[in-house]
């Protein structure tokens, strides 16, 4: 769980919506994808 430290807003549920958050999780989700798409594609 180290994207928990890169992330630390996530750690906790400080937001009043639960759109708020659900939309975060997205952002962190595509983040942490991105990075592992582009390490994917400067190994091929």
């Amino acid at each position: 769980f180290g994207w928990v430290n890169r992330f630390r807003r996530l750690a906790r549920d400080y937001e009043r919506l639960p759109e708020t958050l659900a939309g975060l999780h997205f952002v962190v989700f595509t983040i942490l994808m991105l990075g592992n798409a582009a390490t994917l594609f400067q190994g091929s």
